[in-house]
This record gives C-alpha cells, sequence and structure tokens, in this order.
C-alpha cells in the first residue's frame, strides 16, 4: 500500500472512530480527531495529494458513517440498559505501531517532496554553488632616490610611468563565482570580478576615483568535463591549470583555450604516488588578415607532467615539469615607415623587463615622434621550461612547513639574435634564468579564527626569463629583471576573515636603476 492510500485510510478511520473511547473523554477525543482528519486531509489537497473535490466527497462519505456510527451507538446504549456491553478495543502497542509507520512513511516522502518546507527551492538549486571573496589593501610603493627617471626608461619601450615618486593607495577586489553541475559528468563555471579588459593579472580596484562606480568583468566562462575519474577536460576562459608559482603566472591569470588532464588516482587520498600529465592550447591573439596585416594569430601551447608522493598523513611532496612553447609572438619590424603590416606583432599586454625593440625600423630617427608614441616589439622568442617542487611537512600538526621551489629558463632565449634586434640594449646584461625560493609555516589555510601563517622568500628573474606580461604583478611591481626578497605573514580575526601583509622589496638585476619597496597590508574575507 502507497503512503498515500495509507493516509487516505487512516483520514477515514480517524473520522470513524470517534466512539471507541472511554466514556469520560469521549467528547474531548471526539473534537480532536475531528480536528486532526481536517488538518490531514487539507494537508493533502495542499500537497496536491487530492483534489479539493475527491477531498469533498471522502468528507461526506465520512459524516454519514460517522451519521451510521451515531445511531449504531444508540444502539448498543439501548442494549447496555438491557445488560448488554459492546467495547472496541485496540492494544497500545498496536497503536504506537501504527503511529511509529505512518509517522516514518510521512516524513520520508514529506523530506523528499518538501512538504512545508519554507525554504524549498527547486531541485536545480541545489547543483548551483556559489563562491567569492573580498580583499581590501592599503598599498604603499617606496622609491629609491637613486632611480632613474621614467622618461628615460621611455626610451627603452619599458613600462614605467613613475620611478621616483612614493604613492599610497587603497584597493579593493571582488570575486564571486558560480559552478553549475549540469550533471555528474559536466560542469559549468563562471566568475565575475572587479577590475578591467585591459590588465589580465589584476583584479583590483583603485579607491579615489571621485566617488565613481566600479567596473565588474566575466573573468572565468567555461566548461569542465569529467568523463572518467581521472580525466578532466577545460573549455573557455578556465583558472590556471598548471602546478605552478607566481615566478611564471600572476595568480589572478586566467586562460583562454581549451585543457586537458590526466591524473590517475587523484581521488584516492590513500594512495602514496599519484602521477599528473596536463597539456593545454591557449590563443593569446587572434589577428583578422585583411591583406595587409602580415602578422599571425599568436599561440601558447603547453605541456606539464608530475608527480605527487605523499608517503604519509603527515608529509607530501609534489614536483612538475612543463614547457610553455609561445608561437608568433616575436616582433617583427616594418619595411618602412609607413607601412604597418607587422604592427600586431607588438605584445597586446605587457608590463615591464622584456628586451623590446621599435617595430618601425626608422622611428629611432624621426624626431617628429616622442618616445610614448613608438611601437615595440619583444626582441625574443619564448619557450619556457619551469620546473616547481613544493614539500608539505605537517610533523608539528596542525601547523606545517612548507617549502617551494620554483625555476624557469627560456630556451628560446638567443642573446646575439636579440642584441640585433635591440641594440639599445648593449649596455644591459641580458639572461634567460629565473628562480625562487620560499619558506611557508604556520596553516596552509586560514579558515578557523587565530589560525596563522608567516612566510619569507627570495626571487630572481632576468629580462626574459619569463614573459612579462603574465608573471608577477605585485613583486617590483611586475615584470621581468627583478631581484629581492619578500617576508610577510596572515592571521586569522574571524572564521573565513584574516588580516594579511607583506614586505617585498626589489632591485633591477640589469640596465637602469629601479629599486622599488611595496608593501600590502589587507583584509580579507572568503564566503
Amino acid at each position: 500500500m502507497t503512503i498515500r492510500k495509507k493516509l487516505l485510510v487512516m483520514a477515514v478511520a480517524a473520522a470513524c472512530s470517534g466512539h471507541a473511547v472511554a466514556a469520560d473523554d469521549a467528547n474531548a477525543r471526539i473534537e480532536e480527531l475531528h480536528e486532526t482528519t481536517l488538518n490531514l486531509i487539507q494537508l493533502l489537497v495542499e500537497q496536491k495529494v487530492l483534489t479539493q473535490e475527491a477531498a469533498d466527497g471522502m468528507l461526506k462519505k465520512a459524516r454519514a458513517q460517522a451519521a451510521e456510527k451515531v445511531e449504531q451507538a444508540k444502539a448498543a446504549e439501548t442494549e447496555a440498559n438491557h445488560g448488554v456491553v459492546r467495547v472496541t478495543y485496540v492494544p497500545e502497542h498496536v497503536k504506537r505501531d501504527i503511529q511509529e509507520q505512518v509517522r516514518q512513511e510521512v516524513v520520508a516522502q514529506a523530506k523528499q517532496e518538501r512538504w512545508g518546507d519554507v525554504n524549498a527551492v527547486p531541485e536545480w538549486l541545489d547543483r548551483l554553488k556559489w563562491e567569492g571573496d573580498f580583499r581590501l589593501r592599503y598599498q604603499n610603493e617606496v622609491m629609491s632616490g637613486s632611480n632613474a627617471p621614467a622618461a628615460v626608461f621611455d626610451s627603452f619601450g619599458q613600462n614605467v610611468s613613475n620611478s621616483t615618486e612614493d604613492n599610497v593607495a587603497g584597493k579593493v577586489r571582488l570575486r564571486l563565482g558560480l559552478n553549475a553541475n549540469v550533471t555528474s559528468k559536466v560542469d559549468v563555471g563562471v566568475r565575475i570580478t572587479t577590475g578591467n579588459t585591459e590588465n589580465p593579472v589584476s583584479t583590483n580596484q583603485t579607491l579615489g576615483d571621485y566617488d565613481n562606480k566600479y567596473s565588474l568583468v566575466l573573468d572565468r566562462a567555461f566548461v569542465k568535463l569529467t568523463p572518467y575519474d581521472d580525466l578532466t577536460l577545460w573549455g573557455g576562459r578556465l583558472p590556471n591549470p598548471f602546478f605552478s608559482t607566481d615566478l611564471v603566472w600572476d595568480d589572478d591569470l586566467n586562460f583562454d583555450g581549451v585543457a586537458v588532464s590526466y591524473a590517475p588516482g587523484a581521488k584516492e587520498p590513500l594512495r602514496e604516488y599519484k602521477p599528473f600529465v596536463t597539456a593545454g592550447v591557449f590563443p593569446l591573439q587572434t589577428i583578422e588578415q585583411n591583406g595587409v596585416t602580415q602578422a599571425e594569430d599568436k599561440w601558447l601551447f603547453a605541456l606539464q607532467g608530475g608527480l605527487e608522493w605523499q608517503p604519509s598523513t603527515r608529509t607530501r611532496v609534489k614536483a612538475g615539469a612543463a614547457y610553455y612553447d609561445y608561437r608568433n609572438i616575436t616582433g617583427v619590424r616594418n619595411p618602412t615607415p609607413t607601412n604597418s603590416q607587422y604592427d600586431q606583432t607588438a605584445p597586446g599586454f605587457r608590463q615591464k623587463g622584456n628586451t623590446l625593440f621599435v617595430i618601425d625600423q626608422d622611428a629611432d630617427n624621426d624626431n617628429d615622434l616622442n618616445e610614448s608614441d613608438y611601437l615595440y616589439g619583444l626582441a625574443s622568442e619564448y619557450r619556457i621550461v619551469n620546473t616547481t617542487l613544493v614539500a608539505d611537512f605537517a610533523d608539528f600538526f596542525p601547523l606545517h612547513i612548507i617549502g617551494s621551489v620554483d625555476w624557469a629558463r627560456n630556451l628560446g632565449f638567443d642573446e646575439s639574435t636579440v642584441r640585433a634586434n635591440a641594440p639599445s640594449y648593449s649596455g644591459y646584461d641580458l639572461g634567460a634564468d629565473g628562480y625562487q625560493f620560499k619558506l611557508t609555516v604556520g596553516y596552509p589555510k586560514l579558515v578557523e579564527e587565530d589560525e596563522w601563517q608567516a612566510f619569507i622568500g627570495y626571487r630572481y628573474v632576468e629580462t626574459d626569463a619569463v614573459l612579462d606580461a603574465f608573471t608577477d604583478s605585485d613583486f617590483h611591481l611586475g615584470g621581468t629583471n627583478a631581484k629581492g626578497f619578500m617576508i610577510g605573514g596572515q592571521y586569522a580575526i574571524y572564521k573565513n576573515t584574516w588580516l594579511a601583509a607583506r614586505w617585498m622589496s626589489a632591485d633591477e638585476v640589469t640596465g637602469l636603476p629601479l629599486a622599488i619597496d611595496v608593501f600590502q597590508l589587507d583584509l580579507n574575507a572568503k564566503f
């Protein structure tokens, strides 16, 4: 018998059993059963188990049966007056069993169909997961008094708008993401952030724009497929799929394109060895061919392999080796000053540090142009080998000691070719190597109140070790050709709310003097 039929039977039974009680409380019990029956039938109508017509019919029938019971009761009373006694008796344990069985079935169906749940939402909303964070930052940029003027950097094409004046600013960052679980094997991710479409490595909004409103941008929009437990495919604008640090990729950077990752055993927590392979194809710039433009589409092809080793619950070591191959990003000089066929070989975005040259071959001798009007291209090719190692020791659990080493070399860098393309850099000690060391002590992630973390590190990155457009935007205020240390810490003042502070002191590796110290104090809230 289904639960709906049982509910109907119980309703009718309740309506028809009002005189099977002792005489001293018969009226009270009958009234109670009467109200209970009416409420139950009304609930069945509201939950669309019964139609209103069926409910009315049932009540009409119940009233008729009740009237019949009254007549039977009168007859029984008459018989009692003549010494005949009739008693309907249901044992208490049978009553309890019936009540418990019905209660369990009603609760089960109510949970499934969400009867009476004021917070009930359609099932598909349960497959949506929201996440986000907010950051309020105070940033102080301290310039050395011995730095070269910004105008001198312009003559090399370097993106240095200020090199001598200290700056203090407030910044905010808001990120709000949505993950939609379409099926067990398909997810769609979307994230909006503050920031703008001109800078791929920053989502900050600087305070002090005369109380003007902020911009919001679509930071991520991707589909993720998991046809098998160990295989994942992404497509669209997706989060960084590679195991890396901010030596090569800024933390705020996302990728346009497709990626695939194969990680056998990644979801098995007790597995000691977990290998992984990740590959991706990412269009950097699509260039429309119009009969004049000779520049070709720019691409990034990437491949990474690695291994995670977890010999115990307190030790985890992860290593990865990657190859990042950029295609068609080196600048090409225009044949004549009036020709623009190779203008789009200039990078679509750059910070500072990479070796550059003027694409217009006569621009250096054109006194009618300012250096800021020149169009610069990258003098080197970029085929980067990157190895990353992170070791996490939790012998003092819940505290962790985490050490990381990251190294990168640009195999596409050929010094003779670069110097031929950019003769103005003759005094620079050009290079293609970069590395970073970092030691972190404390909680790996700050979640609960009073959790903390402290770190210290050192970075050295030569002019063309990595593409300056995509590396960390905070150290040395972004780009390559920088060396120095970083120190900082974080402390959780509430659950999912923490303060963070860090000091980064960086100098140039070669060329014009440019020493920049950056202090950041952040209030973070994650939800």
